[in-house]
């Protein structure tokens, strides 16, 4: 699985009670996106994408818009070495 790539991001803006998660995870579900989304105290939301390097791009450029409530400020990511995420889910 070396075509896998990982990327971290923090997202933010009105993300947050929004069904900015559930969006994420649905649509990472369908990409076939491993990792996981929370929301953060700060207001932010985190998520990890793991993948094939065009899914977990194309879940990041998703990110830019989020859910249809969500008003994206901003998309910080990191790209870096695979941990194994296995499916996809939202931590609290």
């Amino acid at each position: 699985m070396t075509d896998r790539v990982r990327a971290h991001v923090f997202v933010s803006g009105r993300v947050q009670g929004v069904y900015y998660r559930a969006s994420t995870r649905d649509t990472a579900r369908e990409k076939g996106v491993d990792g996981w989304v929370r929301n953060l105290d700060d207001g932010r939301v985190e998520a990890v994408f793991e993948g094939p390097e065009g899914d977990v791009r194309d879940m990041v450029a998703w990110c830019e818009t989020g859910s249809e409530a969500a008003e994206v400020d901003d998309v910080d990511v990191e790209y870096g070495e695979p941990e194994d995420e296995d499916g996809f889910e939202v931590r609290w």
